[in-house]
């Protein structure tokens, strides 16, 4: 699809769409609950639908009125629907379910595009090798059989928190204690807290003794709940950036005590507008492109704590460059460090491309509002934000969406 932006100013206001991360959390911890929880507020983008279809197919038994799900049900004990896992696309949902398929003691096949399988599963590799589970994975799927131990695990801490989570997730419902020895620095460790928080909100303790120590207790159980998913500050950032580069935007909806770490947009952004600043994405880099954006817009920043940009639903730091260019703006892509020079915008004189990843789409969009231009793949939005152009038209910005002919 093409979506054809006008130069417009956004003005209005507009509520923020639920925490996709709360929400897989939510809906896993529920899934996981003997009796059936029901979860309110949730946005069926792709990524939460793939958890859903995930977790029937584990045995959960769902039922979907409106945006509340009830859900709860699954016995690792028990019997599973399916033993093939569709993760589509989500790098959560493959991440956080690799380790409870683990409690089943059942063959299950985790699928899922190329490019996802692309993004590091070398923990759970070494993870499975050291416990002799078999871990077979193929271009675009990974095949296990076997059931997960407690005990004292090590995990890096510079790939990815999600590895951590999944095992939150999981090592709560084996019976003997754990601990979880994080090496090296964390980056996104953050979103810890959110998997900290979920667990508490289903009765699950998960203790932080220190930066690099998690102690989970065995042999508890999920209890049944009913919850609202907060707001989304990840994808909110994109309505709130608005208001600095000339638009007047009220972001409703979001909770001012969340520990979603995406929530320092709001410490960064008036930095964008006052010189040149450097600024550190290593604990938040899904507001990489975004940030890139409005550098772009306003006076260039340097941001370092990049690498793990390449790692993401495309090449970020490089789809971004790529494409800030068509706006006439240089950008300086290193191993761990991102310039994006002071410039003035221009209209572009060719489309701009989603590299199929919905942050970019949403950020190029900003700028375009300021010199008009067409996005090709726009229908990337879908895996965090379906609704994300009708928000837009919702402030005044002229958009309109096509199929390519």
């Amino acid at each position: 699809m093409i979506a054809k932006i006008e130069k417009s100013k956004a003005f209005g206001c507009v509520s923020a769409p639920p925490s996709k991360s709360m929400a897989h959390r939510y809906l896993i911890c529920a899934a996981l609950s003997k009796y059936k929880s029901q979860i309110c507020g949730v946005d069926f983008s792709k990524d939460i639908k793939a958890t859903l279809s995930c977790l029937k197919a584990l045995g959960a038994d769902i039922q979907i009125e409106g945006d509340d799900v009830k859900i709860g049900g699954i016995d690792t004990n028990g019997d599973i629907y399916s033993n093939t896992l569709f993760c589509d696309e989500s790098g959560s949902t493959l991440r956080f379910l690799i380790p409870i398929s683990l409690l089943f003691d059942k063959e299950i096949l985790l699928t899922g595009s190329e490019r996802l399988f692309k993004r590091s599963l070398a923990v759970y590799e070494k993870l499975c090798r050291e416990q002799k589970i078999p871990f077979v994975q193929k271009e675009n799927q990974v095949l296990l059989k076997g059931r997960l131990l407690s005990g004292k695990y090590s995990v890096k801490g510079d790939i990815s928190s999600q590895f951590i989570s999944g095992l939150m997730f999981a090592l709560p419902l084996l019976e003997k204690d754990s601990e979880i020895q994080i090496e090296g620095a964390l980056e996104s460790g953050s979103y810890l807290g959110l998997t900290i928080k979920a667990l508490a909100d289903f009765g699950v303790r998960a203790s932080r003794a220190d930066e690099h120590t998690i102690y989970i207790k065995g042999n508890q159980t999920y209890k049944k709940r009913k919850l609202r998913v907060e707001g989304d500050y990840s994808n909110a950032a994109f309505f709130d950036a608005f208001n600095y580069i000339g638009g007047n935007v009220l972001v409703k909806g979001l909770d001012e005590a969340s520990v979603q770490g995406d929530r320092v947009y709001k410490e960064i952004f008036p930095l964008l507008t006052k010189g040149t600043p450097t600024v550190d994405i290593s604990d938040c880099p899904d507001l990489g492109p975004v940030l890139m954006a409005l550098a772009a817009a306003n006076n260039g920043a340097v941001f370092t704590g990049t690498h793990r940009l390449k790692i993401k639903e495309s090449d970020r730091g490089t789809a971004m460059a790529a494409e800030l260019k068509k706006f006439g703006c240089n950008v300086l892509v290193e191993e761990n460090k991102i310039t994006v020079e002071k410039c003035c915008l221009k209209t572009p004189q060719v489309p701009l491309l989603s590299h199929n990843d919905h942050r970019i789409v949403m950020s190029l969009s900003i700028l375009a509002t300021l010199t008009g231009g067409e996005i090709y793949g726009c229908e990337a939005v879908a895996k965090s934000f379906p609704d994300f152009f009708e928000k837009l038209k919702e402030i005044g910005i002229c958009v309109t969406t096509n199929e390519i002919d």
